[in-house]
């Protein structure tokens, strides 16, 4: 659901971007607040598998479109929505400058939907009330399923809000929203069977890694560093062997657009959008997930291990960077 530049003007691309920075600021400071070091290797292996499993399109039967993750939920139910909401940032920023994955100028509209609604929404109103006397293996597939529809239906809905205010005339309101909420009704569902599967694997191996649940681990199976271990390696593995195998379909934005605009390449014409290129045709090395005018598969590959690996560079080199974790002898304690 990574939309391009066409779709937005610069005006609603610039309201999108001060209301992201906006959330992005606010969970800087709750993440200061927290100041729980713990998340630190979280944070980096977490963004690394979610940018991995974001590259396995996965088909949605009968419609000839594909759908992904988008993660937010994910990330949030480890990390609470701050430290989610922030490492969702980190990925999202990957894939626009080195990948060309979603437009420099929609990048404030793409965080807003991809990651804002998953982390806030799907943590505070689904993962937080669901888990308030503890996690099941039950609760935790309610929470994903609920979560991740509810959530990626609010994002499809703003990209069709997205696209009214910018005065998208190829993408007439009514028709737009009618085809693109029920495709990413059922990617939704297939996202949040994932979502379940990693989190009910974390509950059983280090339970108290999932935010809102508590210290407990005495019943963990595993310890941190192995099950950290093994989700670094699962997202190796999706980025660098199973994203071979994605699904060749256009992804729902994609597919609503052919569906209604019989194409999902709109042009734009402006200088703000010439800007927008020109940077990001200098910082995509791997555009499109491959190397630059071949179609090997080792590029998909490489990009997918290369990528994994900046977002972990990213994301940890932040963390020190912001300050968001100081040292015990802090008056701050952990959340």
């Amino acid at each position: 659901m990574h939309m391009a530049d066409a779709l937005v003007s610069p005006a609603v691309a610039g309201t999108m971007y001060v209301l992201s920075t906006g959330a992005a600021a606010y969970s800087i400071k709750q993440v200061r607040e927290e100041n729980d070091p713990k998340k630190i290797p979280v944070m980096g292996v977490m963004g690394a598998f979610v940018f991995a499993t974001q590259m396995l399109n996965f088909t949605i039967p009968g419609t000839g479109s594909s759908g992904h993750l988008c993660g937010g939920m994910m990330l949030s139910a480890l990390l609470g929505p701050y430290a989610g909401f922030l490492t969702m940032i980190g990925v999202l920023l990957v894939q626009c400058l080195l990948f060309a994955d979603g437009g420099l100028l929609a990048l404030g509209c793409n965080i807003w939907n991809m990651a804002f609604y998953g982390c806030f929404i799907g943590a505070l109103l689904i993962w937080k009330p669901i888990m308030k006397k503890g996690a099941s293996r039950g609760k935790i597939l309610l929470a994903s399923i609920l979560g991740c529809v509810l959530t990626l239906q609010l994002g499809a809905f703003s990209v069709t809000i997205e696209t009214l205010a910018s005065g998208i005339t190829e993408l007439p309101f009514a028709v737009f929203v009618a085809t693109m909420q029920p495709i990413h009704l059922a990617i939704g569902a297939v996202e949040g069977l994932i979502t379940a599967a990693v989190l009910i694997f974390v509950n059983e191996a280090r339970p108290e890694l999932l935010w809102g649940i508590g210290e407990k681990q005495s019943d963990a199976k595993l310890s941190l560093k192995t099950t950290v271990t093994i989700l670094a390696v699962t997202a190796a593995i999706c980025g660098g062997i199973i994203s071979l195998f994605a699904s060749a379909f256009p992804d729902g934005l994609e597919w609503s657009m052919e569906k209604v605009a019989g194409t999902a390449e709109l042009e734009a014409e402006g200088g703000a959008y010439a800007v927008a290129d020109s940077i990001q045709s200098a910082t995509s090395l791997l555009p499109d997930y491959a190397f630059k005018n071949s179609e090997a598969a080792i590029g998909t590959s490489f990009s997918g291990i290369v990528g994994a690996l900046v977002v972990v560079v990213i994301l940890i080199g932040a963390c020190y960077a912001f300050r968001f974790f100081k040292k015990k002898g802090s008056d701050h304690q952990a959340a």
